[in-house]
């Protein structure tokens, strides 16, 4: 299809006895920041290594914008930019020395490399230390490297393997921030992680992948509703009297002052609530709406938590 920027059909990829890819079929959109999200070994990273040809499949086809990566690979490979997981870098060069090398590999020359090198280096804060060397630099200066060297050649498909593995907050969030103005400059971003609330707050649809299959894909909100967890928690001053039969309606769960309240329209039932403690003079100290996570989607689904 063309408005596609990743499409793969009936992906296989065996290791001896390891099926660690088994037929999954994902279609990527145009401009689309689509996350695919599952625990370590799940089949994450030999699915992209095989989007990007570093890992060749079993069986299945993909294509990088309507071409296939077999009869039309260096055109779909001067399409994508990779982020790997695992750092791969000569270490006694300087980074900006290594960016200009990696423009190369694609057929960008020095001269027209340069400004684009300027801008990525300042974009990611490395400007100041592109003089220094790979061994020099801090595990997160190492990370933002590894995004450059996806970004020198200006790719319109982005894969992010475990961007922010093991990297602090700031930075973390210093990366989210140059994601979403990548999204917005309409690069396709496909990301792998088991980070929540990462996948929850840059992705517009969400794969999960487990033991090798896609077993769901959907927007995050989607995803989130096919759990029932959404609901209302209400803290009262006190116990108050009759508080079971006065929302027996709802059909609460009331611990000391505490009222627990599962539904799936909590905006139309608060209104309600709220209306008839007043009446029967219920002083509400606190009131929350918990909402379902991509966490409970992956239990859910799986019957464990997505870091076991």
């Amino acid at each position: 299809m063309e408005n596609l920027g990743i499409e793969i059909v009936n992906l296989h990829k065996k290791y001896d006895d390891v099926h660690a890819v088994q037929g999954i079929d994902l279609s990527i959109k145009k401009g689309e920041f689509y996350g695919l999200l599952g625990p370590n070994g799940a089949g994450k990273s030999t699915t992209i290594n095989s989007i990007t040809s570093l890992v060749k499949p079993t069986s299945g086809n993909i294509k990088i914008l309507g071409k296939d990566i077999v009869s039309d690979f260096r055109y779909a490979r001067s399409q994508v930019g990779i982020a790997a997981q695992e750092l791969s870098n000569d270490w006694f060069f300087p980074l900006e020395d290594l960016l200009y090398y990696q423009a190369g590999f694609y057929g960008v020359t020095r001269k027209d490399a340069q400004q684009r090198i300027e801008y990525i280096l300042e974009k990611l804060g490395l400007y100041e230390h592109r003089k220094k060397k790979m061994r020099m630099l801090s595990g997160g200066m190492k990370r933002r490297l590894q995004i450059a060297k996806a970004l020198v050649h200006d790719p319109q498909i982005l894969i992010l393997d475990e961007p922010t593995a093991g990297v602090d907050v700031e930075l973390r969030h210093d990366l989210w921030k140059y994601l979403k103005e990548l999204h917005a400059e309409g690069k396709t971003i496909l990301l792998t992680t088991h980070y929540i609330d990462e996948a929850e707050l840059l992705c517009e649809r969400v794969g999960i992948i487990d033991q090798g299959k896609l077993i769901v894909e959907d927007t995050v909100k989607n995803l989130k509703s096919m759990v029932n967890k959404s609901g209302i928690v209400i803290h009262t001053k006190d116990r108050g009297l009759n508080l079971d039969q006065l929302l027996d309606d709802f059909k609460p769960s009331i611990t000391h002052n505490r009222i627990e309240i599962l539904t799936k329209t909590p905006n139309i039932d608060l209104p309600k609530i709220i209306l008839k403690l007043s009446e029967n003079n219920v002083i509400i100290e606190d009131i929350q709406l918990p909402q379902a996570s991509l966490e409970d989607v992956f239990l859910e689904l799986t019957g464990r938590k997505i870091n076991d």
